[in-house]
């Protein structure tokens, strides 16, 4: 099974970890898979961090990583920015980890909500009254809105947590303003850089997450093999109601599985 596996996408909340903590032997599923020398990439719609903060976080739990195999929603919507609209300057509704991964980019951050031609909204864990007047200013002097991703919640050790689509809401209910991109999974923007970076076609590689909304329909979408998780979003009880066009083409406990089940799932 799955004999013609080349590269894995692997996401990281609820796959790898949840909250600040590491979900069991991930790390030497991560091990395993680069002794059986496939390609790997991390790939996450956590918009609020930077690709250097993800990689100092991975190198903590002492997964084997290098930084350019670290994929988030943040990385793609700046290197979107830079490449399409290379003038243009940004004001940000998100954590630190944004406004890093755009500089890494060079893309211009505004230093009024007036001069934005683009407000850009990610998760905002710390996010105050002012942050969220200051957006709404962006986008009532014109800037258009386009957001890292659309989750509406994210795992953590406590169990869910408010994600995005919080801040989204928001924006969208008080300027009457609708967002007009989203760059993360399951989007093309996202599954097309993980494959660019990977070299892989397709059909290929095989993406491994907790979702069944953004990884595995973005496998499913772009044409990859799909494998679901049961440690974060989804568990087997939201499985019944799906339609046999969503399912995932394989249901594992956690990424661990991969070790215990790997000559059947990746080699």
């Amino acid at each position: 099974m799955l004999q013609e596996i080349e590269a894995v996408i692997i996401d990281l909340d609820g796959t790898m970890f949840k909250g600040k903590r590491l979900i069991p032997k991930a790390d030497d599923a991560v091990a395993y898979l680069r002794s059986l020398g496939k390609r790997i990439a991390f790939v996450s719609n956590r918009g609020n961090i930077s690709q250097r903060m993800c990689y100092e976080w991975l190198k903590k739990w002492r997964i084997s990583v290098r930084k350019e195999e670290i994929i988030l929603s943040s990385t793609v919507t700046a290197e979107f920015l830079y490449v399409h609209y290379p003038f243009c300057k940004v004001w940000t509704l998100g954590d630190d980890g944004l406004q890093e991964e755009l500089q890494r980019y060079h893309v211009r951050l505004a230093k009024k909500p007036e001069e934005a031609d683009f407000l850009v909204i990610t998760l905002h864990e710390r996010m105050t009254y002012d942050d969220l007047n200051l957006a709404f200013q962006a986008v009532q002097h014109g800037a258009r809105i386009i957001a890292t991703h659309a989750d509406k919640t994210f795992p953590n050790e406590n169990g869910n947590a408010i994600d995005v689509v919080g801040m989204i809401g928001a924006i969208e209910a008080t300027t009457g303003r609708k967002v007009e991109l989203i760059l993360g999974k399951p989007s093309c923007f996202m599954a097309e850089a993980a494959l660019r970076y990977l070299q892989v076609s397709p059909p290929k590689c095989l993406i491994i997450g907790d979702s069944i909304e953004t990884d595995i329909r973005m496998g499913r979408m772009h044409g990859m093999k799909t494998a679901l998780v049961l440690t974060g979003n989804t568990k087997k009880k939201h499985l019944d109601s799906l339609l046999e066009k969503e399912l995932p083409d394989y249901i594992i406990d956690s990424i661990y599985d991969i070790v215990r089940f790997g000559e059947e799932i990746v080699q």
